[in-house]
């Protein structure tokens, strides 16, 4: 367990630094090191899973594709929804939008909640009603100072749900699915990452090693993701969970974004939110070694 704890948080540390990577791949846009990023990703994702010996994964997607062509539609949507927010990952902090995007991934595991609770009759606890409350507290704060919440939160808080029900529904959670989503995002990508042309590389050509570095930092990040949710228990990893939008705050906060004072009635609110989640699954834990234990 101790490994997966270690793993979790430094796919939150990784994910972060990330975020302040962008700003060092100048000239590049946010729109090139998005396509940079898929491009690099993939031969990466696939030594891995080569090295790994679960290359089974994709073989059996390529199978389902061919019994059923119908698949490969779905798999298309299930790649744009992540290619969404890797590329909003990479252009928020370039573009004045880190907080946004951090205060969505505050949301998203409220808005999974919501979601659990009415399309999958999911029972929440005393707890988890109470936290819901806080975070529609700070939600009503954001629409009364600003009239709607910022349109990079929403795509954090609704689109990522959506791809998590998709591929629970096309049973592709796994590293092969992974695998295909970075697949199908590729034509795109290469578009983004050739639009600037060569003349951003000729002006900095130390972005040769930067975006190798981006590659190596993205797979490595993703890689420590998924192995650290095999090796602990789920409600374990959904806690750690919630280190990456903490580091986030803290580098959009470096880079120069600041929460408004009228937006702190926002952000703790559903900070509070957040805390009783912890709270409610570390009780949860812990009944759960007591019962080991007993």
């Amino acid at each position: 367990m101790y490994k997966g704890v270690v793993l979790s948080v430094a796919s939150s540390c990784l994910f972060a630094s990330l975020y302040f990577y962008t700003t060092l791949l100048s000239p590049l846009g946010g729109d090139a090191i998005f396509g940079w990023r898929m491009l690099l990703m993939l031969p990466l994702i696939s030594l891995f899973i080569v090295v790994t010996g679960e290359w089974q994964q994709v073989t059996q997607i390529f199978l389902r594709i061919r019994q059923r062509p119908a698949l490969l539609g779905l798999l298309c949507l299930s790649s744009a929804l992540l290619g969404v927010q890797q590329w909003l990952f990479m252009w928020a902090p370039l573009n004045g939008h880190g907080l946004d995007v951090s205060l969505g991934y505050f949301l998203l595991p409220l808005a999974m909640l919501v979601i659990g609770r009415v399309l999958y009759g999911d029972r929440l606890s005393s707890l988890k009603k109470l936290a819901a409350l806080c975070a529609a507290a700070g939600v009503v704060n954001e629409l009364y100072q600003v009239g709607r919440l910022a349109w990079p939160t929403l795509v954090v808080a609704g689109g990522l749900p959506l791809y998590f029900m998709l591929r629970r529904r096309l049973a592709t959670a796994h590293l092969g699915g992974l695998w295909f989503d970075t697949l199908l995002a590729l034509p795109l990508a290469a578009w983004f990452a050739c639009a600037e042309g060569g003349a951003a590389f000729a002006e900095a050509p130390r972005l040769y090693a930067l975006l190798l570095g981006l590659g190596v930092l993205s797979a490595t990040a993703f890689m420590s993701y998924v192995i650290a949710g095999r090796l602990l228990p789920f409600s374990l990893f959904g806690l750690l969970g919630y280190v990456e939008p903490v580091l986030l705050v803290g580098v959009a906060i470096a880079l120069g974004e600041q929460i408004r004072p009228a937006q702190w009635l926002t952000y703790l609110p559903i900070w509070v939110a957040v805390g009783l989640l912890i709270a409610d699954g570390g009780r949860y834990l812990w009944r759960n070694s007591r019962q080991l234990v007993a």
